[in-house]
């Protein structure tokens, strides 16, 4: 009897440390409760707990920067077929269309896939997909230009759409626009087309010829809405404006058509974009970039003195200096007059020189025209069928992308 009576005593005396770890127990339960809650004092006072972080900081390491010494634009073609392969191939990426897809459209050889640029005095940093999709969470990245344009965002998209799961990607065409949505990134790339940059009656995203080409010279503002809030943009326009001497183009009012020398109305229509870019742009929030002009190779006898021919057949990029006619160098003056007097800050990506080298590299007579495939007969007349102006992919736009990418990620730093 002594000893039950020991024993209930013990299990009462037992009972309020039960009862006090149980409650300390339930207590720290709801407390850790609430700290998933975003709306939780600690989590306002702290941060979200560790694990649970929505927007994972970007760690640009020393191979990542480059050097504000470095010119990334001088440097020289080098081969590599082994350890620094394509980002990507034409099976791989199912976003690419039939312009640019040059060994599924026959092209016999593949060494315009395998040359790297490397610069003179520093190294471009290894592109990163997962990098660049962490600096783009919830951010909105569009290319304005024309088909050569198009080329560079379907490379871009070719370069990240691999780390993305089936499911979390998607392809939009909502003319003139084509968007690449990224849910896991609540991001978007987007290509918007715009072949004079200015309005022009060749904006339809499908029914336009360089032809009849008539510019509006001081008319952005349909554009321009399309832009505005954008975070990272892309612009270009060149060859567009240089299938002849002069253009037919209104400044003023819209009825008085009058021809213009193309450089005259070059100069005019990027005064309008920078006045626009100066009125809409944030540049606290947005970042504006400009591409150079992407160079041709109509004429063989420009890098092979004595030959008739163009970039038909041409497996090697030029070697030594060279800068072919198709590239006007007064349209680079007026271009760099234009950056030089913004007000808004404008990345130059001056990528015209290290493209001169690649006359290997073009769709040649493996591409299409006017939404085609090319013939048999017509490949058979290079020198009349043949497209020296876009690029097969992958291809000489991945460098493009790759510089872009080092830009971002040089700007990137400070958010560390």
């Amino acid at each position: 009897m002594t000893k039950q009576l020991t024993l209930d005593r013990r299990i009462q005396s037992l009972f309020p440390v039960a009862l006090a770890s149980l409650l300390v127990l339930g207590t720290t339960r709801v407390f850790l409760d609430t700290l998933k809650s975003n709306h939780s004092f600690v989590f306002q006072l702290y941060g979200r707990p560790r694990g649970q972080e929505q927007r994972p900081a970007v760690i640009i390491s020393p191979e990542d920067r480059i050097d504000e010494s470095c010119n990334v634009f001088e440097g020289k073609w080098v081969w590599n077929n082994e350890s620094y392969l394509p980002h990507y191939t034409e099976q791989s990426c199912p976003y690419l269309v039939k312009q640019v897809t040059c060994q599924k459209n026959g092209r016999p050889d593949s060494y315009y896939k395998n040359w790297r640029w490397q610069p003179n005095d520093c190294k471009l940093p290894r592109f990163d997909p997962l990098k660049l999709m962490q600096i783009l969470r919830g951010k909105r990245l569009m290319f304005v230009g024309d088909s050569v344009q198009r080329g560079q965002f379907e490379s871009m998209v070719c370069m990240v759409q691999s780390i993305i799961p089936r499911g979390k990607k998607s392809l939009q065409r909502v003319p003139p626009r084509k968007i690449f949505r990224i849910d896991e990134f609540d991001a978007s790339i987007e290509y918007y087309w715009a072949p004079f940059i200015v309005e022009s009656i060749s904006d339809h995203a499908t029914k336009h010829t360089v032809l009849k080409r008539l510019v509006k010279l001081d008319s952005i503002a349909k554009h321009g809405k399309h832009w505005e809030g954008v975070d990272i943009l892309v612009f270009e326009s060149y060859v567009w404006w240089m299938h002849k001497p002069t253009i037919n183009a209104t400044y003023g009012s819209p009825n008085d058509v009058q021809e213009y020398n193309v450089t005259t109305a070059y100069k005019l229509a990027l005064q309008t974009w920078a006045e626009w870019l100066e009125s809409s742009i944030n540049p606290e929030r947005q970042k504006v970039f400009f591409m150079s002009m992407s160079p041709t190779h109509l004429w063989s006898w420009e890098w092979r003195p004595g030959s008739d021919e163009n970039c038909y057949n041409e497996s090697y990029p030029i070697q030594g200096s060279y800068w072919g006619t198709g590239s006007n160098t007064k349209i680079m003056d007026i271009i760099d007059d234009v950056l030089q007097n913004l007000k808004v800050k404008v990345t130059f990506l001056n990528i015209t020189q290290l493209s001169e080298y690649r006359k290997d590299a073009h769709t040649s007579v493996y591409g299409e025209r006017k939404g085609k495939l090319l013939t048999k007969d017509q490949r058979s007349d290079p020198k009349k069928f043949a497209d020296c102006i876009h690029w097969c992919l992958p291809g000489v736009p991945d460098t493009w992308n790759e510089i872009l990418y080092a830009h971002l990620l040089k700007s990137h730093q400070n958010f560390l």
